[in-house]
């Protein structure tokens, strides 16, 4: 039999490597490569396994008996609910990741608090000890929950034996990064550690019906660190975003088996923890001040109308090369969005430093805010305002014109219950949007 050597597995890309370098060719990152030693194969291996194997019992989906409702488990946060489709399924995957520090732990200790008033909850934590995690609860009010029990550890193999042996309807693990199984030798954290410990903790959650939320970690770029085969062995996958230092924070589903992806959940965090935002247009717009370079956008997160003030500042640049910065805005899209104002309207940035501001620290992912920040630049550099009474939505083609937005009706109704008179937009047949053809008419008309 062949000895087994080692091999060296990207711990970006899980591309493996007989000898060891310091750049990984598939992906291009250093000191990425990590030695690993591979479970024994070969041609008797092949043959166990083909020795081994049943015939399956296949049956028609006539035939097959499903529950007519399935009984989900209820955070208490009725928009995260709306985020899950419903709430958590028995026997589901969630996983959770976000910046650290934006308040992953905080959320799902009150998520389990709630959920442990009638069901039984374990917390298993592998990065804080019990003392930590006892003060976290003691400040949010968690600590009181008969139901809700606590561990530390960092075997994935005791975690699959507790959920298999004992009758836990929710299990949260926290982090999957921290979790490591006996039978590898690899330092937790790992491409090997990942995927393993996590088959066999979802195996253990569908064999014992009970739901599992797994914590991520996330890279400096923002995506799910570890491999991305993660992501598609869970059956939800929520995204945590926003400024860990203040501001809105935002859970949106990535990925739903059991739901839509177009609902988001809009939190903030107080002194018991974080709570919902019940009106965040009404927030966001309660402290601003309509100057030049401020235009009010009618935007939407998920299938949720907002209203988002856009803040612009157009400056002379004191060197050769112009500065653009965008908060809470894609920068590609702001530098295209530039090129289109300076080709189409003949307004003169070269020579100008951008700055562009999304108040109250979301991130816009919406096609339609191409014209509120157009507007913005155009407004700050001709020192012109807009109307209080107007907000304004809108995709704007690399030929100015303004297409039409998703959801039309759903951002004006928003901007007429906060007292807003107008909106300018795409060619609607609503009265209330005053459509404009192109980005030059748009400026021409409504700057003031």
């Amino acid at each position: 039999m062949a000895k087994s050597r080692s091999q060296y597995v990207c711990q970006n890309c899980a591309a493996s490597y007989s000898k060891w370098s310091g750049r990984c060719e598939q992906c291009g990152e250093w000191n990425t490569l990590v030695e690993q030693t591979p479970i024994a194969s070969g041609s008797s291996a092949l043959d166990r396994s083909m020795q081994s194997g049943k015939v399956l019992t296949a049956q028609q989906f006539s035939e097959i008996k499903t529950e007519s409702a399935v009984s989900r488990l209820k955070t208490e946060f009725k928009d995260l609910d709306e985020v899950l489709g419903g709430g958590i399924v028995p026997s589901g995957v969630v996983l959770l990741a976000g910046q650290p520090g934006i308040g992953k732990s905080t959320l799902l200790l009150q998520v389990t608090a709630n959920i442990a008033t009638s069901r039984r909850v374990l917390y298993v934590s592998g990065e804080e000890s019990a003392s930590q995690v006892k003060l976290r609860a003691e400040r949010l009010g968690a600590n009181e929950s008969m139901h809700l029990a606590f561990a530390a550890s960092t075997s994935a193999d005791d975690i699959a034996a507790t959920i298999r042996g004992e009758s836990y309807d929710l299990v949260v693990i926290d982090s999957i990064q921290t979790m490591s199984l006996n039978d590898i030798t690899s330092a937790p954290g790992t491409v090997s550690q990942i995927t393993n410990a996590s088959n066999a903790i979802i195996r253990a959650a569908k064999q014992s019906q009970a739901a599992v939320i797994l914590v991520g970690h996330v890279t400096k770029e923002g995506s799910i660190a570890g491999p991305k085969i993660l992501e598609h062995l869970v059956d939800v996958v929520l995204q945590f975003e926003g400024d860990r230092y203040g501001g809105f924070k935002v859970v949106r589903a990535v990925k739903n088996r059991y739901g839509s992806t177009n609902e988001a959940a809009l939190f903030e965090m107080g002194e018991r923890g974080l709570k919902l935002v019940e009106n965040p247009s009404a927030a966001l717009l309660s402290e601003r001040q309509n100057a030049d370079g401020s235009i009010v956008l009618a935007t939407l997160e998920g299938t949720r109308p907002l209203l988002v003030e856009i803040q612009a500042l157009v400056n002379s640049t004191n060197f050769g090369y112009p500065k653009r910065t965008a908060s809470g805005f894609d920068i590609n899209r702001l530098n295209l969005l530039i090129a289109v104002l300076e080709k189409r309207t003949k307004l003169q940035l070269s020579d100008k430093d951008v700055y562009v501001n999304v108040v109250g620290g979301l991130k816009l992912q919406d096609p339609a805010a191409d014209m509120a920040v157009a507007m913005a630049i155009a407004s700050a550099a001709a020192g012109k305002r807009l109307d209080d009474d107007c907000v304004v939505f809108g995709e704007l083609g690399l030929g100015g014109e303004i297409r039409s937005a998703q959801s039309a009706e759903r951002r004006t109704a928003e901007a007429r219950k906060l007292g807003f008179k107008y909106a300018i937009g795409p060619k609607s047949s609503d009265k209330f949007i005053k459509s404009v053809q192109d980005l030059r008419s748009a400026l021409t008309t409504y700057l003031q």
